[in-house]
């Protein structure tokens, strides 16, 4: 509503004088205000904001009338009467300074544009001059307590128990009259009044009154504390003609004041509460309608301790009302109670170090006009000390006159406190008194510039550091986030030109589109457009000046509708103006009106205006387009009188048109008359009244007659719907998914939070209870203050007060800025759907909730409403103290089974609340491990993951870890590496807790889960570097199976029996995807959770790695790894294969190339990205290297880096199976020789001129591959499998990577001892399945087989021999050097070393040299040195590779 905004300004007083300024007191408009010392009387204009006039008493005078203590204005600016503590009033007149007598005026540069052509324009921006003259003082001879202005009247109570009525002129026979307050009957309501004098008023005096216009009478606190209400009965004020009521049972009353609109009386007491008074129409007794007060909740350390109310002020608009306290500070409620500011807590309160600062004290304080400004008088001490603590500081001599400071508060307000007929409901707008702020409106128009641009206004007044233009990204693709994206506001600085000469700003209004804006101040209007970023003013300034609006202004499609005043007619008018054209009258469309209009609103193509006389009309509105400027029709529809219902036109706070109805349930067949005026929606005085077309006539004739006759449909007479409303929301769009949430009715209630009114639904077109009523209302809580209502999104949006401390400022005479934070306005929003589904299934509407949460369940927000849901019928029934008769957390949980997030929302909401709820929680909505099974079977592991942290609670250790398996066996199945990775850590965390030990702090490396894949990661992979450089300790293994070695023998133990168990599983896990031959799973598995697939291969080498069908799993890779079969070129059977001259070409060149690339992939790959990767820098550099270091791996990396960019971020993101190409530690290497076969080509066009046939042939063979991923995944199983000496998965890899190198090296090893038998006879029944396959299935295959023929021929000698293996051990070393010099260095396990070591990484690597230096004495002599070396280094392996 309101909200405090930047610093206080602090205005100084130029008369320096000794007297401190007390009392403040504004003139009717709020452009003067008069501020009183104790002999002197100050005229202040309000913008600018300058003293005019001070007169200052003589000593003589002084003393006989005693120091100035009151004041009051005439009505008509003309008067002000003061005062005095001697019983004297002091009248004075203001008297205009004459023609020219301007004290300030604007001075504008040469040449400027401004015409001063219009009488009085220059009066709209100077301040004038007046002068004060005093008139003859009257004597009431007894100390004036109160004064009161009236028309023609000025009102005084005396203390000695008057009431005086003076005459302003002071003129006439009637010039006093005297009533004394014993003669005026006093009782509890107007029905028991009996007549004749009170003899409990003896000694009774008023001590503060205040008149209310619309109740027309007197609001009253008597000296003894009491409350009452004085109704004259007939006009005059006469003794015999006043009334009094009692408030029941108050005895502190301190001071009042009233609020016309709403018809509320605000009594301040000695307590500190603020209570509020109505008039109860039908009794005339005064009934309590609500209380502002501190409450402990917010406030604990103070709101007790305020002290009596010392004064209470209601805003010009009558929307919020400011309080302070004799202990000082200001708090301001709207006015049904919202709480909106206090400065007695948080910052204002305290300075950021933490201590407290004494709240400001406040003598006297007024609203400035249109309610933009407080102005406050701080009280003498407090002034006086700051002074003096400043004079200190500056070290000027102290002087006696002291210079006055009045303090201005500046707010900034809702557009809905004026005009309420804003046509749009889904934005907010605020106005200060020269800049609009809006929420950013449609996403198309906010884009990075614009906002810049317009947030450039901000520091124009409160040029603070705490306004940042919004991030230019928040502009999001949705509507929705739009609206709540960021806290920023759309800051519009409205023309100063405008400014000017209409200031203040009277009304604001924001159209549909959120992207016009529309001002209103003291005369004319002007608008604004967010797409051209300019303001449009009148043309002709006299226009702008001859019309002032008085009804409000709305927006219909783009023209401005305007309920305004022409001076020059003298008439009251309707008129629109079309937005593109020029603002000029020649465009406007003008409608005379008989009435002075009062509020108007606009509904799809009608106006509806309240009028001065109670009555309302509807217009119909029609775009013409038959003239050059298009402009619009508009015809009077109806007319309704409402004089009989409403006391005074004034109390009509709103007034809407909706398309409400209350039979809503009795047909589902029409939602077009969802968009009929049904309806008319009046806020009278609080009371929200509504008029509903009446049907009850013959509706026969609907079909017959023209559409427009239907409009003409009277009104019923009117229902109250409730009380207390301060704003009404409703939207005239239609949304047949959310009918509920469209089809209701939105109210602000203030301190009862909001209410909705909402249509209830027969389901699926049955028939309605006839006890079912059709609309239901229902209230709920919110924690902002509401200012608009995004129907579909279920949304309130709201702004908020934030204030930012300064106090390190200047040392300790604390500035202004010290003492007051700096106040900035934030947007916030709020979910109400979990209250209205709350307040539905309380009152058994469950069918009505389902089917409202249905329609919302798209909504991005509705998990948490759920949640939200369960956990505050939770806490508040799980924390009562006593038994709940009628509990409602069961069927909130039946109510949330129906949606599919039921078991994620109570696992959130479990782990959101204390452990000490759960069992309440799980009584309700069932066993944890029956949410827990549900969840496996769902599929939601995730999901599961949190019930398992629920059931680790809540049951034993074996429980627990019985899921936990259960679910670790799930994940590892479906492949939720990252799940797998904390279930890891989990079950390991219950084997600690179960032998009440802390869980030990893990080891460098925990054995099971990384020590497996470090061997790879950490190999390096660049052939130039030297190996000293890579043998540093940092690359050790531990072996799972190490002796536990350090003092907690127990825990290592434990740590060990859990390790085990683990282990066990993941084994099991391995044996299972190598059985289903789906090695690219196992790969994955084996990177993500550092499993040890060497080791484990090497035990497994003679059971589960074997390959029992070659075809198949042949097919398999094929399948799995996206690898083409290979087809063979058409003209194969002239192959230059034939020749001998290619097959030497592609046997050693290819071939070798490849091999040496074989070797470079597999290493480089195994280094896995580092693990917690956060950006693609060493991809980029990857690319960077690559075009460094040659032509040939340039086009490589240009080629791939759109596919290889994608896998990766895949890879480090999504944790997919994949493996990198590259390593971080020596890119340039291995980027060079990416891919083998554009090297190749590279080099051997310089030395070989290929032919054509060879040129294809190359060309088929690069097309016979798979994807490049694919190939680093193969090479780096291949590398395994020859680590692991699983020599039958080395062919099938070396089959389809097509590489006759691998095949040659396996079958080289087959003649070693260390192969059993059955390898040897494995390996070639496989080779000669695949053999026939491929001639019946794959022709592809049969190039490489013939190729490899030589190998295979050997291997059926050597297999059909079957002779003693000793006999070979020469050969099949040579043989195998041979092979591995092809190689190029591939790294080879030598089955010799594996000899008797359990070890599942037992394998020392030969030291290797680069390619082409491979110097090695084909001797026994290193096996033994290197089983010595294991046998010393049980625990750790140091892997190097040069």
């Amino acid at each position: 509503m309101y909200f405090l905004t930047g610093w206080p300004r602090r205005l100084l007083c130029p008369l320096r004088s000794e007297e401190e300024p007390f009392h403040i007191q504004p003139s009717s408009q709020r452009f003067y205000f008069a501020v009183l010392s104790e002999t002197q009387l100050s005229i202040w204009f309000s913008r600018p904001s300058v003293l005019i006039v001070s007169y200052i008493e003589s000593a003589k005078a002084a003393a006989q009338f005693g120091f100035y203590q009151k004041t009051q204005w005439k009505p008509d600016d003309s008067m002000i009467a003061v005062a005095t503590v001697k019983g004297y009033i002091l009248l004075f007149d203001v008297v205009g300074g004459g023609d020219d007598k301007y004290l300030y005026e604007p001075v504008y540069p040469k040449g400027s544009a401004r015409v001063r052509v219009t009488p009085g324009y220059k009066e709209e921006q100077c301040a004038p001059a007046l002068s004060l003259e005093m008139k003859k003082p009257v004597d009431l001879e007894a100390p004036i307590t109160s004064l009161q202005s009236l028309q023609e009247d000025l009102l005084v109570c005396t203390a000695d128990g008057y009431l005086h009525v003076l005459h302003w002129d002071g003129q006439g026979s009637n010039g006093h009259k005297a009533i004394c307050l014993t003669t005026i009957p006093f009782s509890l309501d107007l029905q028991s009044a009996r007549g004749g004098p009170s003899l409990e008023l003896e000694g009774v005096y008023i001590r503060c009154m205040e008149y209310c216009v619309t109740l027309d009478g007197y609001a009253v606190v008597l000296s003894d504390g009491r409350l009452g209400f004085i109704t004259p009965l007939s006009n005059t004020i006469t003794a015999d003609q006043l009334q009094g009521v009692w408030a029941a049972d108050v005895t502190d009353g301190t001071c009042v004041a009233v609020n016309n609109k709403y018809r509320l009386m605000a009594f301040g007491t000695a307590s500190g509460s603020v209570l509020v008074y109505m008039i109860d129409t039908t009794t005339g007794s005064m009934q309590l309608s609500h209380k502002l007060e501190l409450t402990p909740k917010h406030y604990p350390d103070i709101y007790n301790k305020t002290g009596p109310v010392k004064l209470i002020c209601w805003s010009p608009d009558c929307s919020v009302v400011m309080v302070t306290w004799e202990c000082g500070g200001l708090s301001l409620w709207s006015v049904f109670g919202a709480h909106l500011i206090c400065t007695l807590g948080e910052d204002f309160a305290y300075r950021s170090d933490g201590t407290k600062k004494d709240p400001i004290k406040i003598s006297s304080m007024c609203w400035g006009a249109e309610g933009y400004h407080l102005w406050v008088l701080p009280n003498k001490q407090e002034r006086r000390r700051q002074e003096e603590q400043q004079e200190v500081e500056m070290g000027e001599p102290r002087q006696s006159f002291l210079q006055a400071g009045i303090l201005q508060f500046h707010f900034i307000k809702s557009a809905l406190t004026v005009n309420p007929c804003t046509s749009n409901q889904e934005q907010v707008l605020l106005h200060g008194e020269d800049r609009l702020y809006l929420t950013c409106g449609d996403p198309t128009q906010v884009h990075s510039t614009s906002d810049s641009h317009a947030h450039s206004h901000l520091h124009t007044r409160d040029s603070s550091p705490l306004h940042h233009p919004p991030n230019p990204d928040s502009s999001l693709s949705q509507g929705l986030s739009t609206l709540l994206g960021h806290k920023h506001w759309h800051v519009v600085q409205i023309h100063s030109t405008y400014l000017e000469s209409n200031w203040p700003i009277r009304f604001a209004a924001i159209d549909t589109a959120g992207q016009c804006m529309a001002v209103a101040g003291r005369r004319g209007f002007a608008h604004y457009s967010l797409f051209t970023r300019k303001w449009k003013l009148f043309g002709n300034i006299t226009q702008e000046q001859n019309m002032t609006v008085t009804g409000g202004l709305a927006w219909w499609n783009d023209f401005v509708v305007v309920a305004c005043y022409n001076f020059i007619d003298q008439q009251e008018q309707l008129r629109l103006y079309q937005r593109s054209s020029n603002l000029d009258n020649a465009f406007a469309s003008v409608t005379k009106l008989h009435s002075d209009t009062l509020l108007l609103n606009v509904f799809r193509d009608m106006v509806i205006l309240f009028r001065a006389d109670c009555s309302i009309c509807l217009y119909s509105l029609e775009r013409r387009n038959d003239s050059p400027n298009p402009s619009a029709n508009v015809e009077l529809l109806q007319e309704v009188s409402m004089s009989r219902y409403i006391p005074h036109p004034a109390l009509v706070v709103s007034v809407t048109l909706t398309s409400v109805r209350t039979e809503t349930g009795i047909t589902l067949k029409a939602p077009q008359q969802a968009c009929m005026a049904e309806s008319i929606m009046l806020n009278l005085a609080g009371q929200l009244i509504m008029l509903q077309r009446d049907r009850s006539g013959p509706q026969v004739r609907e079909k017959e007659t023209p559409a427009n006759n239907k409009k003409l449909l009277p009104f019923c007479p009117p229902v109250v719907l409730a009380q207390c409303v301060e704003n009404v929301w409703t939207t005239c769009r239609s949304n047949r998914k959310k009918r509920h949430l469209l089809e209701a009715l939105w109210l602000s209630c203030g301190e009862a939070g909001m209410k909705v009114w909402l249509p209830l639904f027969p389901r699926d077109h049955r028939k309605p209870h006839s006890f079912l009523s059709r609309r239901i209302m229902l209230p709920f809580h919110i924690n902002i203050y509401p200012l608009a209502v995004l129907f579909e999104d279920a949304l309130v949006l709201g702004a908020t007060n934030e204030t930012v401390l300064y106090d390190g400022l200047q040392g300790s005479s604390e500035p202004l800025e010290a003492v007051f934070p700096f106040c900035t306005v934030e947007r916030t929003s709020q979910i109400y759907l979990h209250h209205i589904l709350r307040q539905l299934l309380v009152r058994n509407l469950g069918e009505q909730a389902l089917m409202l949460a249905q329609s919302c369940a798209s909504l991005p927000y509705f998990p948490h409403v759920m949640e939200l849901m369960v956990h505050v019928v939770l806490e508040e029934e799980a924390t009562s103290r006593e038994p709940i008769p009628d509990p409602l957390l069961p069927t909130v949980a039946k109510f949330i089974t129906e949606f599919p997030l039921f078991l994620q929302t109570i696992v959130h909401c479990a782990r959101k609340t204390e452990y000490a709820l759960w069992n309440y929680l799980f009584a309700a909505v069932g066993n944890p491990k029956d949410l827990f099974e549900e969840c496996l079977m769902a599929q939601d592991l995730d999901t599961a993951a949190s019930y398992l942290i629920i059931l680790q609670n809540m049951e034993v250790p074996a429980v627990s870890r019985q899921h936990a398996t259960l679910l670790f066996n799930t994940a590892l199945e479906q492949g939720k590496w990252d799940l797998c990775r904390h279930m890891i850590r989990f079950l390991k965390a219950i084997g600690s807790g179960e032998m009440d030990t802390p869980p030990p702090t893990p080891t460098t490396q925990e054995p099971s889960s990384t020590g497996g894949f470090e061997f790879f990661r950490n190999r390096s992979i660049s052939l130039s570097q030297s190996a000293d450089s890579i043998t540093t300790g940092k690359f050790s293994l531990q072996k799972t199976y190490s002796m536990p070695t350090g003092p907690s023998a127990k825990g290592r133990d434990v740590e060990c029996a859990e390790n085990m168990y683990i282990d066990m599983m993941l084994w099991r896990h391995a044996r299972h995807l190598l059985e289903q031959v789906r090695l690219r799973d196992l790969g994955c598995f084996s990177a993500q959770l550092g499993f040890e697939l060497i080791g484990w291969l090497c035990r497994e080498r003679n059971r589960v790695a074997r390959v029992d069908d070659f075809v198949s799993a042949l097919k398999r890779l094929h399948k799995d790894f996206l690898w083409p079969f290979p087809v063979i070129p058409v003209g194969s059977l002239n192959s230059p294969l034939k020749n001998g001259r290619c097959r030497t070409v592609l046997s050693t060149r290819l071939l070798k190339s490849q091999s040496a690339d074989s070797l470079l992939n597999s290493d480089m790959d195994t280094a896995l990205p580092p693990t917690n990767p956060t950006n693609h820098t060493w991809l980029d550099g990857l690319g960077q290297s690559a075009k460094e270091m040659d032509t040939a791996s340039s086009a490589h990396s240009n080629q791939h880096s759109p596919q290889t960019h994608d896998a990766f971020l895949s890879l480090l993101t999504n944790k997919v199976e994949e493996y990198s190409i590259g390593s971080a530690t020596d890119l340039t290497e291995t980027s060079s020789v990416v891919d083998g076969d554009w090297t190749m080509v590279d080099e051997n066009s310089s030395t070989l001129s290929l032919s054509q046939a060879e040129l294809e042939h190359i060309s088929m063979e690069l097309a016979n591959k798979g994807p490049h991923k694919s190939q680093v995944q193969l090479r780096y199983l291949l590398h395994v499998f020859m680590e692991a000496g699983c020599l039958e998965w080395c062919v099938v890899i070396g089959l389809i990577l097509r590489d006759a190198n691998v095949i040659k090296q396996v079958i080289g090893f087959l003649d070693s001892p260390e192969v059993p038998q059955e390898t040897v006879q494995s390996v070639r029944n496989g080779l000669l399945a695949v053999d026939t396959w491929a001639s019946t299935d794959c022709l592809g295959y049969k190039p490489f087989l013939n190729l490899i023929q030589p190998q295979l021929q050997q291997l059926m000698e050597s297999a059909s021999e079957q002779v003693q293996p000793e006999a070979f051990q020469p050969t099949s070393q040579s043989s195998k050097l041979g092979g591995s010099e092809g190689l190029g260095g591939a790294v080879v396990p030598r089955p010799e070393d594996n000899r008797g070591v359990a070890a599942p990484l037992g394998l020392a690597l030969p030291s290797l040299e680069p390619a082409g230096g491979f110097s090695r004495p084909p001797s026994e002599d290193c096996a033994p040195e290197q089983k010595e070396e294991q046998g010393e280094d049980e625990g750790t392996y140091d892997c190097t590779l040069s």
